[in-house]
């Protein structure tokens, strides 16, 4: 039986907003079923803990918003309210938490926390119950002038959210009160300077984080101590060959099931990096990079199997899949489907 993807684009750049596709069980193969333009520039999304619901940033870059759909028959997701501000600029990330929907806001350097109602919707309050500004700024005068949240998730325990601020250099480590909504800072972690840090994610066993690193193309792993909240760095890790060359960008990094493997997505170099993690989960290694099927691939994502590896490549406006040699981690481009500004996939 055939599953659904869920695909975000950038409407303001020609995208055709939530794209919902059909994957052949067999090959992992993408067939385009309908398009949805309701909300502007759906550029991240995340799904409910009963894949009932689907969950979009709006990502405009003054007055950002977020919205949900239903997903009451998958293969054709219906708006649930309006779009609802989030009251910040460009929201690049969300996720969901305490009854709750959290947004990382790029633009304004903040966090936003918004209600969640007993259906899942957001139109509660019209707005959002908090948002946490972050302070600070980077040596980077172009990028790094002032905070810039990219990535809000919480931790394997549930009890803490880290917001990754690349404009900071910094790793937040969050509680949020769920009665009051209010989300309080309880450390910050700082990163190298000029490292921009953009994504995190945890090691399946939940005793290790790994930060990407947007602007020096450097994989940070740091222990993660959940019991007091804490991440120290420990290791990093370059994504690009020696030989790489030209300006580089990388925006996503995961780790596959079993903990064997991670790969990273090169805007830029325009490729997949191949990293070995070995079995402590502190020691990541380069072992190739591939091709990734288009230009500026902006997010990678695993099939609920993590058989296979999936990209989003923005500039060329295309999702391409590939097959994982579960031996050596290298994905093999396998095939791709044309949608316009790719930006996010998630599997249904």
């Amino acid at each position: 039986m055939a599953g659904h993807v869920y695909i975000g684009s950038f409407t303001s750049a020609g995208g055709k907003g939530l794209t919902t596709a059909a994957v052949d069980p067999d090959s992992g193969a993408l067939t385009v079923l309908r398009t949805d333009s309701a909300v502007g520039d759906p550029s991240f999304l995340v799904l409910s803990e009963d894949r009932g619901l689907l969950y979009t940033v709006s990502e405009h870059p003054e007055d950002g918003g977020a919205a949900v759909f239903s997903l009451g028959d998958p293969a054709r997701p219906e708006p649930l309210g309006a779009t609802v501000p989030v009251g910040g600029g460009a929201p690049t990330h969300l996720c969901l938490h305490r009854g709750h929907l959290l947004t990382a806001n790029y633009a304004s350097g903040t966090v936003s926390v918004l209600p969640v109602d007993e259906r899942g919707a957001l139109g509660a309050l019209g707005g959002p119950r908090h948002v946490l500004e972050h302070e600070g700024d980077g040596p980077d005068p172009e990028r790094q002038e002032g905070p810039h949240a990219h990535m809000v998730l919480p931790d394997p325990s549930g009890r803490w959210v880290l917001t990754v601020d690349l404009g900071t250099d910094s790793v937040r480590v969050c509680e949020l009160d769920a009665e009051s909504g209010e989300l309080e800072v309880e450390r910050e972690m700082g990163l190298r300077s000029g490292s921009g840090p953009r994504h995190l994610t945890f090691h399946p066993r939940g005793d290790r984080a790994y930060v990407m690193n947007e602007l020096d193309s450097v994989v940070t792993v740091c222990h993660w101590d959940a019991e007091a909240g804490r991440l120290k760095p420990v290791a990093e890790v370059c994504v690009l060959p020696a030989d790489a060359s030209g300006p580089n960008y990388p925006s996503e990094l995961v780790v596959s099931p079993d903990g064997r493997f991670a790969w990273a997505a090169n805007r830029g170099h325009n490729s997949i990096a191949v990293l070995s993690v070995d079995a402590g989960g502190d020691r990541l290694e380069l072992l190739e990079t591939v091709d990734c099927g288009g230009d500026w691939p902006r997010h990678l994502t695993l099939d609920p199997s993590g058989k296979r590896l999936y990209a989003a490549n923005e500039r060329s406006g295309d999702v391409s899949w590939f097959d994982v040699d579960p031996a050596t981690g290298t994905p093999k481009l396998a095939g791709s489907v044309p949608v316009p500004a790719a930006s996010c996939v998630v599997f249904g």
